[in-house]
């Protein structure tokens, strides 16, 4: 088992000063030091999840039992900070699986990205005394932007993403988010260290009746060798997302658009677009949405949302975790409610190339059942099916969880 704390010194640093912090700091309720320090509040989070892969390749099929462990600690509030400090470990059960990059050992078998790992999950200290509705935390955090398309956790994967940063939230005027962070190192799922010099701006309008307005740019720079660097890109973007009441049912509808370029030293070749747009209903409980998302090439590279949580998109699969040179437009069918009260949902996928005619890729369907149990129990299936047709190879996954938060 390997444990990863962040290397370089910057993020080192971070870590190592929130550490300290979390026992010198502390939400604005406690009278004093002592009781801000002993009136925190203990999180814990297991999840055991059984995961099975099959492609149509020379690996072998992969089976994995993982169960993930996290323990936190967030201090009471004091004169307006606060703190907050939490270890995450994941440990194979059944490993017969590839974990990745930095490897188990087993190339011979098909990836389940969930290595073995304890690490520094969060690491932070918050500040809430700036200005009315803003808050600041400096150090590791988790940090969710939007629908995570472009920043986002990882969620999905037993060892989460998170980041060392400076992170700035308010909502000091009305109807009003701003979000602005700086990234100096992001904490992968594989445990690993990605040194950059990110600036992260994101804006959310909600002052409009049933409409969310938003803007963003990200402004990512990778530090280390010129192939690294050369991955260095802004993206601009905006969308609109809302839903409307009518006669018997609502209306459900959302359109983004974003333009990627080369930043500070990436490659001239960088050079793409995004769109996604969405249009649905719900009726008497069922959801049905019909989508259309494109990321753009121009076959020497694609569209890529490398801090995204890729999982969500583009099919469970994780057949197209990286865009393909060609682009890609994913046309998909969701249709998903509730039945004694479990989530179910399923999805239908027509992927094709966004460059060169539109050739097919391939197809997949996804499905899903999960529940709850109470505040602190939940349980789920989820099913993967991609038929290649002209990318990659046919692709069945199939994952079985159960979870216990407190």
């Amino acid at each position: 088992m390997q444990t990863s704390i962040s290397g370089n010194s910057g993020s080192g640093f971070i870590v190592a000063s929130l550490v300290t912090a979390a026992c010198a700091a502390g939400p604005a309720t406690a009278e004093t030091f002592t009781e801000a320090l002993a009136g925190g509040k203990v999180k814990a989070d297991l999840r055991l999840r059984y995961e099975s892969v099959d492609q149509d390749n020379a690996l072998d099929s992969a089976d994995g039992l993982t169960l993930r462990t996290r323990l936190g600690y967030n201090t009471g509030g004091y004169k307006g900070f606060d703190a907050y400090v939490e270890m995450e470990n994941s440990s194979a059960l059944i490993e017969d699986f590839n974990s990745g990059p930095g490897g188990n050992g087993k190339a011979g078998y098909s990836v389940i990205g969930d290595p073995d790992g304890t690490e520094v999950n969060q690491a932070y200290l918050g500040y809430s005394g700036l200005l009315p509705e803003t808050t600041a935390k400096f150090g590791r955090q988790r940090i969710i932007l939007d629908n995570a398309r472009f920043v986002g956790n990882v969620g999905w994967r037993q060892r989460e993403q998170t980041y060392d940063a400076l992170r700035l939230t308010s909502q000091a005027l009305p109807g009003l988010t701003f979000n602005y962070a700086y990234i100096d190192n992001v904490q992968n799922i594989f445990g690993a260290d990605v040194d950059m010099n990110n600036h992260i701006v994101n804006l959310g309008y909600t002052g409009f009746e049933s409409v969310t307005l938003g803007a963003y740019g990200y402004f990512l720079a990778y530090n280390g060798g010129a192939a690294a660097r050369a991955a260095s890109s802004q993206t601009l973007g905006a969308y609109v997302d809302g839903g409307y009441d009518l006669d018997g049912f609502r209306l459900l509808y959302r359109a983004e658009y974003a333009e990627q370029s080369d930043y500070e030293d990436g490659s001239s070749n960088i050079d793409a677009e995004y769109m996604h747009f969405i249009l649905g209903a719900t009726v008497g409980g069922i959801t049905g949405k019909i989508g259309h998302e494109v990321l753009g090439g121009d076959s020497f590279s694609g569209f890529e949302t490398p801090l995204a949580t890729k999982h969500a998109f583009n099919g469970w699969a994780d057949v197209f975790l990286n865009t393909p040179a060609a682009g890609l437009e994913d046309t998909y069918i969701q249709v998903g409610g509730k039945l004694m009260g479990t989530k179910l949902l399923a999805v239908y996928h027509d992927y094709q190339a966004e460059q060169g005619g539109g050739g097919d890729y391939g197809t997949e369907l996804n499905l899903l059942a999960a529940k709850s149990f109470g505040k602190h129990y939940s349980a789920g299936i989820k099913y993967a099916d991609y038929d290649a047709d002209g990318f990659g190879v046919d692709t069945e996954k199939f994952w079985v969880w159960g979870q216990v938060s407190f």
